[in-house]
């Protein structure tokens, strides 16, 4: 199979060169990001945010839903602009400074490259409640081969794949909320459908924030998407609508289903384990039947959240390395299909750490790159406005300046919200990532990669014929 080229740009690779191709619909973009974002996913950190929110977990939901619906208009807007591989590295760099958005690539490949690592972790924690004589490690290595191998068969297979194993998560976990809905109803647990979950008292609302702050990890899957631009058919038109429909339809699923689980099990301590709180909630209202069947399903989620993960790391990686702000030689390589081969396999063996990871502490980890992300696309919004363009009136303003800036506010809020411990990791991370760069450039002395405004949509479709 031959490659695309492309005339040589600035940030583009020289001509010859194997490029990402341009194979991806809206509708593999959404369950791409769907199965990033994983329906079942709702269930993983449940039980720790119930505890840390005292029982207020789909209100937790609600608040991360509001800075994360504001931080999807920001990438929206940004997407339309820069329709290229990178996502808020490549908007950083482009509309405010290429020395931050190496920063700020950097801090948010933290929540890319851990993320592969939490979902073999939950892998093992999932399938030890049913084989519990199975070494977890089996079932971490056996996730991260699989998920490797279907990456590098391609994007656009592993798309389909994709698609299939968001309908089963999907049907799973309808049949967990209509059977937790159904013991509702009976009364079971003493449970009565009621208002309480939404409501909070004032001395509540710094738990209420800083679950909100953990679930932020159950949205990523719209931030991931946007580093599909350059393998979409439409990016300028399929992203943005990509963004929307992710963000809304998990938004919705995620309170629906947490609403309907905090109503039966208003006190998570009941059900003993905090970590695997949910499989035990299936046993409780199913039986032992479902709770295997849901365990199926789950597994389900894991492969196809694994493979978008891998896949959108792979590519962060390959953005910095076309632009030389890692080393191109290692990072922007790209095999005879035009997949990253050398990133996918760099991240499947990064990922193996995952026998040592502690699932809380990651979560939180994870955040702390995703709100360093979610911020700089929002400050990225109002630099691109005071920097390109010339419309100054009172919509342009709402839409470019204060809009981003409220999503700005509230993301570094719940930023502050993260576990103490994470906060600390995510700072020295960030540090190490400025000492590469201060060595790489030295001292900012050598020229950066070149900072271009945004594309003309006429200039890019005559550069890519």
């Amino acid at each position: 199979m031959s490659t695309t080229t492309t005339p040589h740009a600035p940030g583009a690779p020289a001509t010859g060169a194997p490029t990402l191709r341009r194979s991806l619909k809206l509708s593999h973009i959404v369950f791409l990001g769907l199965a990033y974002m994983a329906p079942m996913a709702v269930f993983d950190t449940f039980g720790i945010v119930a505890e840390v929110s005292e029982g207020h977990v789909p209100l937790s939901y609600v608040l991360i839903f509001i800075a994360v619906a504001i931080t999807a208009w920001a990438y929206s807007r940004m997407v339309r602009v820069y329709p290229r591989a990178g996502s808020a590295y490549t908007y950083t760099r482009e509309s405010i400074n290429p020395h931050v958005g190496f920063v700020v690539g950097w801090a948010a490949t933290l929540d890319y490259l851990l993320l592969p690592m939490i979902n073999a972790l939950l892998s093992s924690i999932y399938m030890t409640v049913a084989f519990p004589e199975v070494p977890a490690w089996v079932w971490i290595l056996g996730t991260i081969v699989a998920c490797t191998v279907l990456n590098l068969a391609g994007v656009k297979l592993a798309a389909r794949v994709n698609t299939a194993l968001v309908v089963i998560q999907i049907v799973t976990a309808v049949a967990f909320v209509v059977l937790t809905v159904k013991n509702i109803a009976e009364g079971a647990n003493g449970a009565v459908f009621s208002f309480t979950p939404f409501l909070a008292a004032a001395d509540q609302f710094s738990g209420v924030a800083a679950g909100a702050a953990i679930l932020a990890l159950s949205f990523l899957g719209f931030d991931a998407v946007t580093t599909m631009s350059e393998e979409a058919k439409n990016p300028r038109r399929d992203i943005p609508r990509a963004i929307f429909i992710i963000v809304v339809a998990a938004g919705l699923f995620f309170v629906v289903v947490t609403y309907c689980m905090q109503v039966l099990f208003p006190d998570v301590a009941e059900v003993g384990d905090i970590v695997g709180a949910s499989p035990e909630m299936a046993k409780y209202i199913g039986g032992a039947l479902f709770q295997a069947l849901f365990i199926g399903g789950y597994m389900v989620a894991v492969l196809g959240c694994g493979i978008t993960q891998q896949m959108s790391a792979a590519r962060l990686l390959y953005a910095m390395g076309r632009d030389d702000v890692l080393p191109r030689r290692l990072f922007a390589r790209l095999n005879a299909k035009g997949v990253p081969s050398v990133n996918l396999v760099l991240i499947g063996l990064l990922a193996t750490t995952a026998i040592f990871l502690d699932l809380f502490q990651a979560a939180s980890l994870i955040n702390f790159g995703a709100f360093v992300a979610f911020t700089f696309v929002n400050l990225s919004v109002i630099a691109t406005y005071l920097r390109f363009r010339k419309d100054r009136g009172a919509r342009s303003v709402l839409g470019w300046v204060i809009v981003p800036a409220l999503g700005a506010v509230i993301n570094v809020v719940l930023w502050f919200s993260l576990e103490p411990s994470a906060m600390l990791i995510g700072a020295l991370w960030t540090v190490i990532g400025f000492g590469y760069l201060l060595w790489r450039t030295r001292l900012f002395r050598a020229a950066p990669p070149v900072l271009t405004g945004p594309l003309d949509p006429e200039k890019e479709e005559e550069t890519r014929a």
